[in-house]
């Protein structure tokens, strides 16, 4: 496993670091082109809600979140076990990508206890110019703060925290830039306050957006969040339920490096056959109202 030791010591005084030269670009690649693919299959879906619905049962989206690089990054800060209950690709288009206003992640996740990091894979450059992410250094020493509703304004989350709590922590601690390459990550806290500018840019801004767990932290699911994948190690029993990992499938995700052999895994399963799942744009769709209606997130 790498050295995480330095970024380590930047999570525990700030609440987030960058880890650079984490996923080589042929991966990327594979990424871009998994990104096209999605844009092309759910054209009604703004690129910014590429939410997990729509890949759950996709191969590619599973063998990228459980890569062994990302997995590592799990494995060091929360432990040898490590599942996967979120992931989605916020894509903000050239000249009209939507901001995303002050949030803490966790205030919107349902978990307890609140074991769990954020790590956000960038698949394009991604700087001030184009709507980077952007951190109050040590504001994950704030508990969590409910998000008020807020759609006077275009945003993603379609809500923000207390303007006061961040007007406070931005004059007190400033605003930092995370300002990465593609295949570099960023890492934070989920009561870490950010937030990200709109992209008025002629430069598309496209990340990978994960939520990892501790397996001993328990998702109260309400139908709109993902089974956790488990990435590493063992599931604690009595916990959360399990995805089977999906096989390849062609025309359900793209080819990749690796393919021929994905449906050889022993804990490859068939995920299409026998389940009454909600269909994934209903789900993803739904997920957008209640975000409007400033109910839930993610």
């Amino acid at each position: 496993m790498r050295d995480f030791s330095k970024a380590a010591e930047e999570y525990s005084e700030n609440g987030f670091a960058i880890i650079r030269d984490v996923i080589p670009m042929d991966l990327i690649e594979e990424a871009r082109t998994h990104i096209a693919w999605l844009i092309e299959k759910y054209p009604d879906v703004r690129p910014e809600h590429l939410h997990h619905p729509l890949i759950r049962n996709d191969a590619f989206w599973v063998r990228l979140i459980s890569d062994s690089r990302l997995a590592d990054i799990g494995e060091f800060f929360l432990g040898q076990n490590v599942a996967c209950f979120t992931a989605h690709y916020i894509c903000k288009p050239a000249f009209d990508g939507q901001p995303v206003l002050w949030h803490q992640d966790g205030a919107y996740w349902k978990l307890e206890p609140m074991q769990a990091l954020t790590v956000w894979l960038a698949v394009d450059r991604s700087s001030t110019e184009n709507g980077c992410l952007r951190m109050i250094p040590k504001s994950h020493r704030l508990p969590l703060h409910a998000p008020s509703l807020r759609t006077d304004t275009e945003n993603m989350l379609y809500s923000t925290s207390n303007e006061d709590i961040v007007n406070e922590w931005v004059e007190k601690e400033g605003i930092v830039d995370i300002e990465l390459n593609p295949g570099d990550v960023s890492i934070h806290h989920p009561h870490l306050l950010h937030y990200s500018e709109a992209n008025t840019s002629p430069h598309r801004r496209c990340g990978l957006d994960i939520g990892y767990i501790s397996t001993s932290t328990r998702i109260s699911s309400d139908g709109l969040y993902l089974d956790p994948v488990l990435v590493r190690g063992e599931p604690v029993p009595g916990i959360n339920n399990y995805r089977a990992v999906p096989r390849y499938i062609p025309g359900e995700t793209i080819p990749f490096a690796g393919h021929e052999e994905w449906n050889a895994r022993p804990d490859v399963v068939d995920t299409t056959a026998g389940t009454a799942e909600a269909s994934p744009i209903e789900v993803t769709q739904r997920m957008i109202s209640r975000l409007r209606e400033g109910s839930v997130a993610r």
